[in-house]
């Protein structure tokens, strides 16, 4: 890992990327904007509670022993290609067919979301590196943004030649041209820009985050969302976001998701503006006229201070409270369309 050091921090921002930055309502000149203030509360006043929260209920972040991820099911998931599936890896990472084509989606699979720090954020399963070993072709990789526990070098590495496709948030292509992926293949979005791909539409929406994989290079590229739509479905990937007015112009603009992969998790209350708490994952889900809401961005590091099953315990009870139809899938499990929605509570065998 020290000799690949430099190289995780991926490819510096130049002039001609600029350049192409400047085409974006959302870049003011020297780095991108979400639509409404975004700031977090992290300062010399608030950083001595912040850290002295950092080492108190440690052993409550991640479970006890590694979370077990299915083995990849190839028959299941060849069955009935017309109909839509998905499988959850954890934080994350979606495996998702649509319309007979395979999507993946910030596939990090690495054992560490924080490469460059001096003390490792570890992932709850275990090699989680060879997943990529027994996937299916893939026809098209999206990125939301640029953080590390999004865009994984080991994991593009292994992933680099599985597919001629890759779809990104502008300003991501840079860091993959720099580990080897041709700029030929790769197409950036800004915030509503679409592409049509394998007869279905692909929207890159917007989100209340930031990006950065340095110190100089903070919000040098987007972030963002996907709303995949075909002629029978529609499903919507919400990417890291705080809470804000663009659930609900999202819903409004593209109606009823058939489902909704909704962040849900890393919060706090140093950094609410950019990671809902679980409570407004739900209203969000509501706002973006979602069927089903399946909530992600847990079950895979302890990248905040709460404990590793409070975003899920939190969410189902909301979701409980306003009558919101949920998947909870097991990890690696695969999920068909018009199959229930089904509340399973596998984190309870879990401690």
């Amino acid at each position: 890992m020290i000799r690949n050091f430099k190289t995780q921090f991926g490819a510096k921002i130049t002039a001609d990327h600029i350049k192409t930055y400047q085409r974006s309502r959302q870049w003011n000149g020297k780095f991108f904007e979400n639509f409404s203030e975004t700031v977090m509360d992290i300062n010399i006043r608030t950083f001595p509670k912040l850290m002295k929260r950092q080492f108190t209920n440690t052993k409550v972040r991640s479970p006890r022993a590694a979370l077990p991820v299915q083995p990849f099911d190839a028959l299941s998931w060849n069955r009935n290609p017309e109909q839509p599936k998905y499988i959850w890896y954890g934080h994350s990472v979606l495996l998702l067919q649509l319309n007979g084509k395979t999507l993946l989606i910030d596939p990090m699979f690495g054992p560490d979301a924080a490469p460059i720090a001096p003390f490792k954020v570890k992932r709850f399963s275990n090699n989680t590196l060879d997943l990529i070993d027994r996937l299916p072709p893939i026809d098209a990789i999206l990125l939301t943004h640029d953080h590390y526990d999004h865009l994984d070098y080991d994991s593009i590495l292994k992933l680099k030649n599985k597919t001629n496709t890759w779809l990104v948030a502008l300003g991501v292509s840079r860091h993959l041209e720099k580990w080897g992926i041709p700029g030929e293949h790769i197409t950036e979005f800004d915030w509503w820009e679409s592409t049509t791909f394998e007869n279905m539409q692909i929207t890159f929406t917007p989100a209340r985050h930031f990006s950065g994989r340095g110190t100089k290079d903070r919000a040098k590229s987007l972030w963002g969302g996907w709303v995949f739509e075909t002629d029978q479905h529609k499903i919507y990937w919400s990417g890291d976001s705080g809470y804000d007015s663009h659930f609900k112009t999202i819903g409004e603009r593209f109606g009823t998701f058939d489902w909704a992969f909704m962040e849900c998790g890393q919060y706090d209350k140093f950094w609410h503006a950019i990671h809902m708490y679980p409570e407004e994952t739900v209203q969000a889900a509501l706002e973006s006229k979602a069927k089903t809401a399946i909530p992600v961005h847990w079950g895979g590091f302890p990248l905040s201070l709460h404990s590793w099953k409070d975003p899920i315990e939190r969410f189902v009870a909301a979701a409980e409270k306003e009558n919101l139809s949920i998947h909870t899938p097991n990890l690696g499990e695969i999920v068909t369309w018009n199959e229930p929605a089904q509340t399973n509570r596998w984190w309870e065998n879990h401690e």
